[in-house]
């Protein structure tokens, strides 16, 4: 799909055959990104009335692979025994930094060679970077693992889109997102209405744009609050590395110290210096999950000053320091 194949795959398709898509699945992958996208490959055969599309499931070694939902997948052959394929699908889900993907790396790179689109569903995208198949091209990922993903390949255009089609890379955020994009890609393999009609057995009602938001917005995260509570939280959450005095939010919105107080403690039960350092440690949390940078480094991404000050904050609010945070989270990459 959106694809410069092979010589064998350009006769297969010129004789009508079907456009083959491999989904690697990694430990733990996500089930509902997998299963978006799979399924709208599955209706469009149904609706067409034609093949139009076959896939194959991989894992590391040929044997079932677990989601992070405990469901185990069965799969029909090794990464190492991939071939002959259109399109290839990186599933990956929780910790996927965590996990060696040397087999799967090696196995992306020869498919890509040979002129198999490289694509990658939720954190799938994380592996497509490792094998260094997404510089130059846009890119995106679960807005969770964002920060993560731009701290360990800081020169990607890493962006913020539900889904991202450049070229022969496609990616997405991951869940429902998986939908929309492969939605997006029956349209352009078929045409919009083919497209329409696998959306109806979907039961949506329409396929999102690329460049709708990931998250829902601040109104909807934070209920009926008032525009400028909006504008102050919105620009914390755009302040983290370096930090902005209340003050300075306070006049951003034409109010008084007291008067932002208020509003905080009004619509969100806390201080706005509560809550800017609360936006400040989950952005940490992130980091120290996701990503192998130093604590220190963590610390002065996240907008502290002093590892000691950073310690003492977190631990404060998520009841574990920094470096327990991280054993727990590569202990939980083992299970």
């Amino acid at each position: 799909m959106i694809v410069k194949s092979d010589k064998s795959r350009l006769d297969s398709r010129g004789s009508g055959g079907p456009r083959v898509i491999a989904f690697m699945l990694v430990r733990h992958f996500s089930m509902i990104a997998f299963t978006a996208a799979i399924e709208p490959l599955r209706l469009a055969n149904r609706e067409s009335g034609e093949k139009l599309y076959e896939w194959r499931l991989y894992s590391v070694d040929g044997l079932g692979v677990e989601a992070s939902n405990g469901v185990k997948v069965g799969v029909d052959h090794s990464f190492a025994e991939a071939r002959n394929v259109d399109s290839v699908v990186v599933c990956a889900g929780v910790d996927v930094q965590a996990i060696d993907h040397r087999a799967l790396i090696a196995a992306l790179r020869r498919l890509t060679k040979f002129g198999a689109a490289a694509g990658a569903v939720c954190t799938g995208a994380y592996v497509l970077a490792k094998a260094g198949l997404l510089g130059g091209y846009r890119a995106t990922v679960h807005w969770e693992n964002l920060a993560g993903m731009r701290a360990d390949f800081p020169d990607l255009d890493l962006r913020e889109e539900l889904f991202e089609v450049d070229r022969d890379r496609f990616t997405c955020a991951g869940g429902a997102a998986a939908a929309d994009m492969m939605l997006s890609l029956i349209a352009r393999d078929h045409g919009p209405a083919l497209s329409a009609a696998v959306t109806e057995q979907l039961i949506l009602h329409r396929v999102r744009d690329a460049g709708e938001r990931q998250r829902a917005d601040l109104r909807t995260r934070l209920g009926a609050a008032p525009p400028k509570l909006l504008r102050v939280v919105s620009l914390m959450e755009q302040s983290i590395e370096r930090p902005l005095p209340v003050n300075e939010f306070a006049a951003s919105v034409a109010l008084s110290d007291r008067q932002l107080e208020r509003l905080f403690w009004k619509h969100l039960g806390r201080t706005p210096t509560r809550h800017y350092l609360t936006i400040r440690l989950e952005h940490a949390c992130q980091l120290l999950r996701q990503t192998a940078m130093p604590i220190l480094a963590v610390a002065m991404a996240s907008g502290f000053n002093s590892a000691s000050h950073f310690s003492k904050s977190y631990a404060e609010h998520f009841g574990r320091s920094p470096s327990a945070e991280r054993k727990a989270s590569a202990l939980a990459a083992l299970d």
